[in-house]
């Protein structure tokens, strides 16, 4: 059975990129390299990670922190899983700023855990992307979205295209000098002269959309 490893050579995926797509080529040169994610390299938790995905889903980052450290404090750990999350009851979870909504969602998800059916980072090595996609999204509180940036930030997967993600359409608009952004249908057709390297383009289509965004209204008039 083969197996996935984690990361991918950056250097040949811009060089790749850009001979299947001059518009992509030109601002991957305007805006230099994108180095490898250190995290592909740091071994982590899946069920610690989603937990923790759901804590923070709709908060600002100061806020979410506050309420996991609250949790790991009530729970007596640092670690989220079936085992320490069962040491708390639901008005416990409430009191440390944890929603009706995301209780359920992290009880959901240690109860598949408890059964075995959250894959570990071992299982997931040999499983492709739609697998882990598949596994993942039955899980409370978890959508295509979260498992997506877990595939891309965490296991290093080259080619995923999150095509819901706004930033990402924008900045495929911005590609294509289209006055509208693509529908996600459009992108993922858009997207498959990129493969195997999509999530690459998917990292520099946030970062032309974010160069965008920083352009002022003059700037922009004297392009």
């Amino acid at each position: 059975m083969p197996r996935f490893s984690r990361g991918y050579d950056t250097v040949e995926a811009e060089a790749w990129l850009a001979r299947r797509d001059r518009r992509l080529g030109t601002w991957i040169r305007r805006l230099g390299p994108i180095d490898p994610d250190p995290r592909w390299r740091r071994t982590f938790d899946p069920v610690d990670a989603l937990a923790r995905a759901i804590l923070f889903q709709q908060l600002s980052g100061k806020a979410a922190s506050t309420i996991v450290g609250r949790v790991e404090v009530a729970i007596g750990s640092a670690r989220l899983h079936s085992d320490t999350l069962g040491r708390i009851d639901d008005a416990t979870l409430r009191a440390c700023g944890v929603s009706g909504n995301k209780a359920l969602a992290l009880r959901d998800l240690a109860a598949r855990e408890a059964r075995g059916e959250i894959p570990d980072l071992r299982r997931m090595s040999v499983m492709d992307a739609d697998a882990i996609v598949a596994a993942l999204v039955p899980i409370r509180g978890i959508g295509r979205w979260t498992v997506e940036m877990m595939l891309m930030f965490r296991l290093g997967r080259p080619d995923v295209l999150p095509v819901d993600d706004l930033g990402i359409r924008k900045g495929a608009q911005l590609v294509d000098r289209s006055d509208e952004m693509p529908k996600p249908r459009e992108l993922a057709a858009r997207g498959e002269r990129w493969g195997p390297y999509r999530t690459h383009a998917a990292l520099y289509l946030w970062r032309i959309a974010d160069s965008a965004a920083t352009v002022t209204p003059t700037n922009r008039s004297q392009g």
